[in-house]
């Protein structure tokens, strides 16, 4: 492992440093070890007992922010951001597609998710956080028939996952208390017809698609705690999801779904791209719980889906786009990776591009086997991309004129990454 530019992590600034201790300190009481109810989608309580406290887990006063890196064959390790410390996660099945709800890893392969646990996570109190660290390791794995598409949800240690297999057509909610405590246990598990689909959490129940005569996925359901239809819509074309305090998003080829909870009864909000749209989004990504959210699609640009106004905005850019995430902040940034390996950042607010870096990851791009494994995420102040190839992750100052501040390396190489600690 090797920190190119700066060996120990200077993200944190002894201002801020001092400001998180007062915040840890004062705001709140001394946290309960019960679990706090499940919210809603998008629904995050600002007062209760949990905090996502977990029996023998450290709280502390900052992010305990991490990357985690998969390579080819399944072997995982994990990379401490404040420290530099690395360590190993063992080794899952080789995985064609890794997602994270900010604490736990889902590495889909063709039979199954394997779940990794990267012991750091963050508990959204809405106007303000609580930081958990405790031990990594591996959970076990959740057998089903094709690279399961997954959706999580806002809080890590409370609600639940989804999980859709689409070659059995089987959908299946993972139990994130459960998790917390070192086991895999499933709420639901229901059969549908076989198709690319999803099921994502909402409230004590999830969404969950239903596939048209052709077998696309092209309608929601709204299923209750006990898999009860308790709602439905049209959504042609279902594919990507995302988790905002708003709601949770699914994509549509006319716009978005955004589901929400009103008490106990779930409400389909359909927000539909303007007249003469690109092409339609089939990914979403942004700063993790903020509103506004960056979509994805095949042409030289990024949809902006505001789920507070529900509204989209066009926002074009100068290449074609591998990834793209919003950070959401008061610059109104939104980073973007450009098909000529550029990292590029926006400011949304004017459609300017304000800075760019040169070229990062020519031989990534170059092999059609890692090209599009090339991912991006983003937090309040850094960004990070891997470069498979390359085999290192860069560490990206969006803020500061897309300055790359570290090349990281992690004892594994970074085919799949993610970060966690969020």
């Amino acid at each position: 492992m090797n920190l190119r530019a700066n060996p120990v992590n200077l993200r944190t600034k002894p201002a801020a440093l001092a400001a998180l201790a007062l915040l840890f300190l004062s705001g709140c009481g001394s946290p309960s070890t019960t679990q706090a109810p499940q919210p809603g989608a998008g629904e995050l309580s600002s007062s209760g007992d949990g905090h996502g406290t977990i029996n023998g887990v450290a709280e502390v006063a900052e992010p305990q922010l991490h990357l985690v890196a998969i390579d080819s064959e399944g072997e995982a390790s994990m990379l401490d951001l404040l420290n530099g410390t690395p360590s190993r996660l063992g080794s899952v099945g080789s995985p064609a597609s890794v997602s994270t709800d900010g604490r736990y890893i889902f590495a889909a392969s063709s039979t199954g998710v394997d779940i990794l646990d990267s012991g750091v996570w963050t508990w959204d109190h809405v106007d303000h956080f609580h930081y958990y660290r405790g031990e990594a390791g591996k959970l076990g794995k959740v057998d089903g028939e094709g690279t399961a598409a997954i959706a999580t949800g806002m809080l890590s240690t409370a609600g639940t996952t989804g999980l859709f297999f689409p070659t059995s057509g089987e959908a299946v909610l993972v139990d994130n208390t459960a998790l917390s405590d070192g086991t895999i246990s499933e709420t639901l598990r229901i059969k549908t017809e076989p198709h690319a689909g999803l099921i994502a959490p909402l409230g004590e129940g999830a969404v969950v698609t239903d596939p048209d005569s052709a077998g696309n996925a092209a309608r929601l359901r709204a299923l209750d705690a006990n898999g009860k239809e308790v709602a439905s819509t049209d959504c042609p074309a279902a594919e990507g999801t995302i988790t905002t305090r708003v709601g949770l998003v699914i994509g549509c080829s006319d716009g978005a779904v955004i589901a929400t909870m009103d008490n106990t009864t779930p409400v389909f909000e359909h927000v539909r791209y303007p007249q003469g749209a690109a092409a339609p989004a089939t990914e979403f990504n942004a700063r993790k719980g903020r509103p506004t959210v960056a979509g994805l699609g095949t042409d030289s640009g990024v949809w902006l889906l505001d789920t507070r106004q529900q509204t989209w905005d066009w926002l074009p850019t100068s290449t074609p786009v591998v990834a793209a995430a919003t950070a959401d902040d008061a610059e109104h940034h939104a980073v973007i990776i450009g098909a000529d390996g550029t990292v590029q950042v926006y400011d949304t607010s004017t459609k300017e591009r304000i800075a760019t870096t040169e070229p990062l990851m020519a031989a990534s791009l170059a092999d059609p086997a890692l090209a599009g494994k090339i991912q991006l995420a983003v937090d309040a102040q850094r960004a990070y991309v891997n470069a498979p190839a390359e085999s290192l992750i860069y560490e990206i100052d969006y803020a500061d004129g897309a300055r790359i501040a570290r090349t990281l390396d992690l004892p594994t190489k970074p085919v799949h990454f993610a970060e966690t600690g969020r």
